[in-house]
């Protein structure tokens, strides 16, 4: 039995390539908590999650006062025991995102650690359904990118063999966001997927009024089109449109998600591992939703959900927005507009770690171990 020896936290902000705007925020910065174990055989695992800009440094006083202090020692096989002693631990923060985005970052720690020691890449290990996914591509679609710019890429993609582009809505008026949608149909043809994602910036009645105007347009799905804690509000809104409604972004619990599904609030399910704490949790969602035959295409993370999506019979799509290059010294593959599940042991992710550790916020930096 192989016990938890060391763990070793650091953070690192990785800046977008691109700007991203949406309705109600700037993605500026992606404040990435690293979490590295070491078990008694020497065997290593590392996981990750993330913020949007703001919360890393709470992130990381949490892994480090409250958390990551409890793992030494312990079994790193008992993965699903350790997920909910630490959640009890915190139950007075949960649910929470500060608590999810930390939990998230051992969790994932921890089935990369097993991955490796089995020798078996992620998506194997936890279920194998297929080795590759649909993608499709969101870096071209944030709001305040230009009709024409919104166009070529979507041509793009396309022609690159995505299955689908997602666009942002939430202009002032609905006639903004009906003309950017119409000109993206009308290049890419009725063959092709269009998303939308408001991120939770409507209200009841405007989300329903867009809706209703988007109709024609076929459109793949309209994703946070309210607050995320609003179940009645997308209750009304699933009942009332043809389009279906994605959510799961801005979700923290399996409870949650239960509760969304089972009201009929929802359509498609977008359970992100880095914010619902981690694989652990992730799979209980993934396999709720086959049970409502709704599909699991999940938020951001692809070079993660790309292991998830293709370890469950209902993983529909994987998001392309590649976040971690800098820090990585080979990207997903990518081959006709699939993401390819990796062949490598653990999460598959290939790690650089020197730019790692020139990119690391010294002060977050820490190391435990047993004994000591």
């Amino acid at each position: 039995m192989a016990r938890i020896e060391r763990i070793e936290l650091k953070m690192v902000d990785l800046r977008p390539k691109v700007e991203r705007t949406d309705a109600i925020q700037s993605f500026v910065s992606q404040e990435t908590p690293l979490v590295t174990i070491t078990d008694s055989d020497g065997a290593v695992g590392m996981g990750y999650s993330y913020t949007i800009g703001t919360g890393g440094s709470s992130v990381m006083r949490l892994l480090a006062d409250h958390l990551v202090p409890r793992l030494l020692g312990r079994d790193a096989d008992r993965i699903e025991a350790i997920w909910h002693e630490l959640e009890f631990a915190t139950h007075a923060t949960t649910i929470g995102a500060i608590t999810s985005i930390a939990l998230a970052a051992i969790d994932t720690a921890l089935w990369d650690l097993r991955a490796r020691r089995q020798n078996l890449p992620l998506w194997k290990l936890a279920g194998g359904a297929k080795d590759r996914c649909p993608l499709y591509t969101t870096e071209g679609g944030w709001l305040h990118i230009p009709v024409e710019a919104l166009v070529e890429d979507a041509l793009e993609a396309q022609a690159r063999g995505f299955s689908g582009s997602k666009v942002k809505i939430g202009k002032p008026h609905g006639s903004e966001d009906f003309a950017r949608l119409a000109a993206v149909r009308k290049a890419v043809g009725d063959d092709y997927e269009i998303m939308t994602d408001a991120n939770q910036g409507f209200s009841v009645d405007e989300a329903i009024r867009r809706a209703e105007r988007l109709r024609d347009l076929d459109l793949g799905w309209i994703e946070e089109p309210l607050p995320a804690d609003d179940i009645d509000g997308h209750v009304r809104l699933n009942r009332a449109t043809a389009t279906p409604v994605a959510i799961g972004e801005s979700l923290y619990s399996i409870r949650h998600f239960r509760e969304y599904m089972q009201k009929g609030a929802c359509s498609i399910v977008q359970v992100d591992a880095g914010r619902i704490g981690g694989i652990t949790p992730w799979l209980k969602v993934a396999h709720a939703a086959e049970a409502f035959d709704m599909p699991v295409c999940p938020h951001f993370l692809m070079e993660l959900h790309v292991s998830l999506a293709c370890a469950v019979q209902n993983g529909k799509y994987v998001e392309y927005i590649p976040q971690l290059d800098d820090i990585t010294a080979t990207k997903m593959v990518v081959e006709n507009g699939m993401a390819l599940a990796p062949t490598a042991p653990g999460l598959g992710i290939d790690w650089d770690w020197d730019a790692i550790r020139s990119r690391s916020i010294q002060e977050f930096e820490r190391d435990f171990r047993k004994g000591a």
